[in-house]
């Protein structure tokens, strides 16, 4: 299953109808829980997610809206003894902040955590592909984060029959790339990989878009509209015109906007305000919504 659980709306302060930030994105296997604020835990409870398969957490920087809940996340980790590691990315230049984090209160600390700070040329592989992360541009150290699966090969039993080849000969071709005369490209299509981004409290700049360069879902925030793009610019943060028009000219399949100011009290301003940018699928992101990942696209 590979889908996004939304946890939390809301920018600097949370609702009523909004909880802090969170994010849990479920690729297959690889379980990650993005930029979990206050209230994070027991959002998770709401949507029916244990915290047991998560293999990793991504912090895209320490404001309080984006990281205070945490340490509820990692104690969690602890009392339901989660039995594999758990990796944390975060800005490098924030490590007094997750340290603090990471040991807030006192308890029985039964998880193995492991630290891992994002800084330049930051790039690691998951079970679902590589991760990287660029700077973005807010107050402070601010990361934002893609993930790109690696192209396949989709193997097709009719052209396999045609050559004759089936059982453990379909395994050797796999491996090898032949079977006698017969290659991997003779007898599969390109499994297009998908593609991830996740960009958080940032003004424009050249990271923005290199994150969300073909992916199949971004997921970015439009904490204000255009009517306030002066105070946007000023604050380091983005429009929903603006994030929109990022998708548009990154060639974006799925947009997902996020981080909502409070001032606003109808979020179907930032719908009219992104579709003017954006023909594609756009979602405006409601607390403990499940967004799927698009279909793959077609072999080229």
């Amino acid at each position: 299953m590979r889908e996004l659980v939304v946890l939390g709306t809301a920018s600097q302060v949370p609702t009523r109808h909004r909880n802090h930030n969170g994010y849990l994105l479920r690729w297959d296997d690889e379980v990650i829980l993005f930029d979990p604020g206050e209230g994070t835990q027991r959002q998770m409870l709401l949507a029916g997610l244990p915290v047991t398969p998560l293999k990793r957490i991504c912090i895209t920087h320490f404001h309080g809206d984006h990281s205070l809940g945490l340490p509820g996340i990692l104690q969690r980790i602890s009392l339901d003894r989660v039995p594999h590691p758990v990796t944390v990315h975060y800005p490098a230049g924030g490590q007094a902040f997750f340290d603090r984090l990471r040991h807030a209160t006192s308890y029985w600390d039964n998880a193995e955590i492991v630290p891992g700070p994002v800084g330049a040329g930051f790039a690691v592989e998951t079970s679902a592909g590589r991760l990287t992360a660029l700077p973005l541009r807010h107050s402070i150290e601010t990361y934002g984060y893609r993930l790109v699966e690696p192209d396949a090969r989709r193997m097709l039993p009719e052209l396999l029959a045609r050559h004759g080849i089936s059982g453990p000969a379909v395994g050797e071709l796999q491996r090898t790339g032949r079977f006698g005369d017969v290659t991997l490209e003779q007898v599969s299509t390109v499994r297009t990989g998908q593609r991830f981004a996740f960009v958080m409290d940032t003004g424009l700049c050249d990271s923005v878009y290199a994150l969300a360069e073909g992916v199949d879902m971004l997921v970015i925030e439009s904490t204000f509209l255009a009517e306030d793009a002066a105070m946007a610019e000023q604050v380091g943060h983005l429009t929903a015109g603006q994030a929109a028009a990022v998708a548009r000219a990154s060639g974006v399949r799925k947009l997902v906007l996020t981080h909502f100011s409070q001032r606003y009290q109808d979020a179907e301003r930032f719908l009219d305000e992104a579709r003017k940018e954006f023909d594609g699928p756009i979602v405006i992101a409601e607390d403990l919504l499940r967004v799927p990942l698009p279909a793959r696209r077609p072999a080229p």
